[in-house]
């Protein structure tokens, strides 16, 4: 009798990035997997969800046949521009 042996599950990760949303709560998406993205009321809800939104979407790729996508090196920056126009108050973020 063959024994079958049992695959050590594998793990990816991705960055993730979290908006206040104007109405409440925050949006989390993952810009390297296209239209990836998921709401929480708050962070610790949007990590979950958005953590759910990447297995399912890793599961499409796989049974549509498709590769599953590695995050290449990634960086996020500021950038200050001037504006000539007057700006409505944005929601600051407060984690």
């Amino acid at each position: 009798m063959k024994t079958m042996k049992s695959r050590a599950p594998k793990s990816v990760s991705y960055s993730v990035f979290y908006e206040q949303a104007p109405e409440g709560g925050y949006v989390a998406f993952v810009p390297a997997l296209p239209g990836c993205h998921t709401q929480g009321e708050n962070l610790e809800e949007a990590e979950r969800n958005v953590k759910e939104a990447i297995a399912l979407y890793l599961e499409s790729l796989a049974a549509h046949g498709e590769a599953i996508l590695q995050e290449g090196r990634s960086f996020q920056g500021r950038v200050t521009v001037p504006v000539s126009v007057q700006l409505n108050s944005w929601p600051s973020f407060r984690p």
